[in-house]
C-alpha cells in the first residue's frame, strides 16, 4: 500500500513554524529531502526501540527565567470537520481544514484545543503530519502478517499479527463508543504491560478519547486525581487488586461510565463492570461508520494522549501529546537509530517498563509500530527477577533499561563472578580490560579504531559472547539507558564487557527522546546528539558553558492540561521548552547533562553545588552504598544520607533488612561480620563505618572547594524504594520527598558541632 503524502496546501503555512533565530542554536539535525510517501518514510526511518526520557523528566516546576510569560496564548478549540476519507486506503482526508495562523498558537491548555505545528522547511522536520490512525493503518497494510505482539499465556506463546492488532484496536474503539466514551475524555489504564494495555490505549485514541496511563504503584487517591483530571469516562484495570483502588472513589468520578478488568476472572458482579472478553464483544458487530467518522475528523495537531508526571512537588501535571507529537517523534527517532524495516529484518523489543511513562510508550508501542517491529511482553514480576528469562526467550534486537536495571545486572554479575575460580576471575579481568580499552579507542576515534586487536577477538570468544548469551542480549546491538542518571562506573562496566550503553535524554514534554547516543556518535557520560529535526539551545550559560537546556521541535508537547501557569513557566514567549536541566555541549556537539536547576544545592555561603557528581563519587568509592543523597541547601555545610545494598522482598520489591550477597562479601573483606542493614545503620559497625569514612575522605580530597566537602553522614535503617516513596517509577530519586521523610535524621546532623573532615579527623562514631 502506498500512502500518498498530503499536498502542502493541506498543511498550510499556518502550521509551519521555525524557531526564532535570536540566541542561536547549539546543535541541529535533519537534512534531507522531504519524503513523498509514508512507505518511503518507513523504509528510511527504521524503527527505534529505545527512546527514553532521561535525567530531566519534567516532574517539577520549571525554573524561573528572564523571559516574561505570554498570557495571551490561550485559545478556544476549533470545530473539526469530517471528511469522506475511507479507512481502506488510509489517506488523510483532503477536507481537513487548518485554521488560520491567527487562531493557533504553539501551545494550549485546553483538552479540545489545537496547536500550530512546528513544521520545518526541509528534512525530517518538514515531513507531512499524520494521525495515529494513519500511521497504524499504513503499518497494518505494509506489515500485515508480521508478528506485532507476543506474550506467554502459561506455557503457551501467543501472538497477534499487525492485521489482527489493528482490527482489535478498532473493535476496542467501537466498544468504548458503545460504553459512552466522549470526545476529549480520558480512558485510564491501570496495570502491567500487556496486549490489552496496548489495545485499550490505541482504541481510546481511535475513538476520539485520550489514552491515559496510570502508574500501578499509585495510591487510590493518586489514581483518583488522574481519573478526575482527565475526565475519564472509562477505566481499564489489570486485576482485582487494581480494581479495588478504583472502587474506593468510583462515586466521586462524575464522568465515569464503566470499568473493565483485563486479567483474571471477575470476583464480583457490579453494574458497568466488564471482563475484557465482555468488553470486546460490545462493539465487535457494530457498524464501522460512526468510528470511521470520528477517525476522519481527527487532526495531527489535536491531543490524543495524556502523560502524567510523577508529581514530586505537587499534583501531577497532564502532559498533552498530539497525534503529530507521537507519529513524528516515532519517525525521527527511527531515522536516528537506524532500526530495520520488518520487510528486511524484523526488530524485536521486550516490554516491561511502566507504560504510563513516555519512554516505554515510545519504545514499545510507537517506534516499533513505525517499522513493523515485534513487541513481546515480560511477566509482571520482571523487575523481581524474571526479566532475564524473558530476554533469553525473546532475544531482543534492541533493549531499553533504566539505570537501576543495568545496576542490578552489574551487581548480579559481580556477585556470580566473585564465586568463580581464580583462573576464571583472571580471564574475566583480562577480557574486561581489553574490552574497555578497545571500546574507548573506538569511541575516541583514534587511528587504530578501524582494526580491533587480536586480543579483543579472543576476549570476545572467551567472555563477551557468553555474557551476552547469559543476559539474553546475544542478538541485541542496541542497548539503551535513560529516564534517570546513570553512573560512569556502570557505563564502564558494561563497556568493558563489549556492551556499550547508549544514553538517551528527553522528557515527557518532548514525547520522549531529544538526544540519543548511537554507535556512530558515542561518548561516555554524554547523552548524544539531537534526533533529526530537533534543536537545542542553552539558556544563560555560565563561564564553563553550562546553561539550562531548551528544546525546539515537533516533539514539543501541546501544554499541560488545564494548567495555564505551569505551561507558561515551561514554554517561553519564543516557544522554547525549558527543561530545568543544566547541560553543556562539547566541541563535537555532544550534549552532557551537568545537573538540574531544582536539584542544585546553594549553601548558606552562596556556593552552588551540583549533588549528583558527589553522590556518584561516594557510591564508587564505597561499593557497599546503594543510594546516596547530598543535603546542604541553605545550610552551612554538606551532609549526606546513605543506604546499604540489601535484598528485596520477592513479592513487593520492598527492601528488607538482609544484606545483598555482594554487600555481605564486601563486609567480610572489611573485617565485618554484618549480615543485616540494622547491624550497620547509625554507625553500629565500626569496620563498615571506618570504610565509609575513608571513602568519603577520598571524595573530599578531590572537592573543588571546602564548601563541596561532605562534613557529616548517616546510614539509614532501610534502602530507598518505589514503594517507600523515595524513588519514582523509573527509580529516580525524589529529593523533596526524601527531605520530608527524613527530616529528623537530617536535623540531627546539623544540631551537632561540625568540624571539616580530613583523614586525620574522621567523624566520631555515633
Amino acid at each position: 500500500m502506498q500512502l500518498t503524502a498530503c499536498e502542502s496546501s493541506a498543511t498550510s503555512e499556518a502550521v509551519v513554524m521555525e524557531p526564532p533565530q535570536a540566541g542561536g542554536f547549539l546543535g541541529s539535525c535533519g537534512a534531507g529531502e522531504r519524503s513523498a510517501s509514508l512507505d518511503d518514510c518507513i523504509v528510511d526511518t527504521a524503527n527505534e526501540s529505545s527512546e527514553e526520557e532521561s535525567t530531566g523528566e519534567k516532574e517539577e516546576e520549571a525554573a524561573a527565567r528572564d523571559a516574561a510569560p505570554n498570557s495571551t496564548k490561550t485559545e478556544a478549540a476549533t470545530e473539526v470537520q469530517s471528511s469522506g476519507a475511507q479507512l481502506a486506503n488510509a489517506q488523510r482526508p483532503d477536507s481537513l481544514s487548518v485554521p488560520a495562523a491567527a487562531e493557533l498558537h504553539l501551545w494550549t491548555t485546553q483538552g479540545d484545543g489545537e496547536v500550530k505545528l512546528r513544521i520545518g522547511d526541509s528534512g525530517v522536520a518538514a515531513e507531512t503530519p499524520l494521525t495515529v490512525d494513519q500511521m497504524f493503518a499504513a503499518a497494518a497494510e505494509r506489515f500485515s502478517d508480521f508478528t506485532a505482539l507476543g506474550w506467554k499465556d502459561g506455557e503457551q506463546q501467543k501472538t497477534l499479527t499487525y492485521k489482527e492488532y489493528y482490527q482489535a484496536c478498532r473493535t476496542a474503539a467501537k466498544s468504548f463508543l458503545t460504553l459512552g466514551l466522549e470526545r476529549y475524555h480520558g480512558v485510564g489504564i491501570l496495570g502491567f504491560n500487556s496486549a490489552e494495555w496496548f489495545i485499550a490505549d490505541i482504541g481510546a485514541i481511535l475513538a476520539g478519547g485520550f489514552a491515559v496511563g496510570i502508574y500501578t504503584t499509585n495510591s487510590s487517591e493518586a489514581c483518583h486525581y488522574v481519573a478526575e483530571n482527565s475526565k475519564a469516562n472509562i477505566i481499564v484495570v489489570e486485576n482485582h487488586k487494581q480494581l479495588q483502588k478504583i472502587l474506593q472513589f468510583e462515586d466521586r468520578l462524575p464522568h465515569l461510565k464503566a470499568i473493565i478488568q483485563y486479567k483474571d476472572a471477575l470476583k464480583e458482579k457490579r453494574p458497568n463492570l466488564y471482563s475484557w472478553a465482555e468488553f470486546m464483544e460490545l462493539g465487535r458487530n457494530d457498524p464501522d461508520g460512526p468510528l470511521d467518522a470520528i477517525i476522519s475528523s481527527q487532526k495531527p495537531n489535536q491531543c490524543c494522549t495524556l502523560i502524567y508526571t510523577s508529581g514530586t512537588t505537587g499534583q501531577p501535571k497532564g502532559v498533552m501529546l498530539s497525534h503529530d507529537n507521537i507519529t513524528w517523534t516515532a519517525l525521527s527517532t527511527g531515522k536516528h537509530v537506524h532500526l530495520k524495516d520488518a520487510t528486511q529484518s524484523q526488530e524485536v523489543v521486550v516490554s516491561y517498563l511502566p507504560l504510563s511513562h513516555i519512554a516505554a510508550q515510545m519504545v514499545d508501542i510507537w517506534v516499533t509500530m513505525r517499522v513493523g517491529g515485534a513487541t513481546y511482553f515480560a511477566q509482571p514480576d520482571a523487575l523481581k527477577g524474571s526479566l532475564v528469562n524473558t530476554l533469553k526467550e525473546v532475544r531482543p534486537t534492541a533493549f531499553m533499561g533504566v539505570p537501576r536495571v543495568w545496576e542490578k545486572m552489574q551487581e548480579k554479575m559481580k556477585s556470580v563472578g566473585a564465586k568463580s575460580s581464580a583462573v576464571r576471575r583472571k580471564v574475566a579481568a583480562w577480557a574486561k580490560d581489553v574490552g574497555l580499552q578497545t571500546n574507548l579507542t573506538k569511541m575516541n576515534q583514534n587511528a587504530e579504531a578501524g582494526r580491533a586487536p587480536f586480543s579483543y577477538q579472543v576476549a570476545k570468544k572467551l567472555v563477551f559472547k557468553k555474557v551476552r548469551k547469559a543476559l539474553g542480549l546475544d542478538r541485541c546491538n542496541k542497548c539503551y539507558t535513560g529516564a534517570a542518571p546513570i553512573t560512569k562506573d556502570t557505563l564502564e562496566f558494561f563497556l568493558s564487557l563489549d556492551i556499550p550503553l547508549y544514553e538517551l535524554y528527553g522528557m515527557s514534554e518532548t514525547t520522549g527522546p531529544h538526544t540519543i547516543s548511537t554507535p556512530e556518535a558515542f561518548k561516555l557520560t554524554s547523552c548524544g546528539k539531537e534526533i533529526p529535526g530537533c534543536k537545542t539551545k542553552l539558556h544563560s550559560p555560565d563561564e564553563e558553558g553550562n546553561g539550562e537546556i531548551c528544546f525546539w521541535g515537533r516533539h514539543i508537547f501541546m501544554g499541560y492540561l488545564n494548567m495555564l501557569d505551569k505551561t507558561e513557566e515551561a514554554i517561553d514567549e519564543d516557544g522554547w521548552l525549558h527543561s530545568g536541566d543544566l547541560g553543556k555541549h562539547d566541541e563535537s556537539g555532544f550534549l552532557f547533562i551537568t545537573g538540574r536547576i531544582k536539584e542544585l544545592i546553594i549553601t548558606a555561603g552562596g556556593e552552588n553545588v551540583p549533588p549528583i557528581p558527589i553522590e556518584d563519587a561516594v557510591k564508587k568509592a564505597v561499593p557497599l552504598i546503594s543510594n546516596a543523597m547530598l543535603i546542604g541547601d541553605k545550610r552551612k555545610f554538606l551532609t549526606m544520607l546513605l543506604t546499604i545494598k540489601c535484598q528485596v522482598n520477592a513479592e513487593t520489591t520492598d527492601p528488607v533488612d538482609e544484606l545483598s550477597p555482594e554487600a555481605v562479601e564486601l563486609c567480610r573483606k572489611l573485617g565485618s561480620n554484618a549480615t543485616r542493614v540494622s547491624e550497620i545503620a547509625g554507625g553500629r559497625d565500626r569496620a563498615v563505618h571506618a570504610a565509609i569514612q575513608e571513602g568519603i575522605n577520598k571524595v573530599n580530597e578531590k572537592a573543588t572547594s571546602n564548601a563541596q566537602r561532605v562534613q557529616k553522614w548517616i546510614v539509614l535503617d532501610r534502602d530507598f524504594s518505589v514503594g517507600g516513596g523515595e524513588l519514582g517509577p523509573t527509580m529516580k530519586l525524589k529529593r523533596p520527598v526524601v527531605l520530608k521523610m527524613y527530616k529528623d535524621p537530617i536535623e540531627n546532623l546539623y544540631k551537632e558541632t561540625s568540624t571539616p573532615l580530613t583523614q586525620d579527623n574522621p567523624l566520631p562514631l555515633k
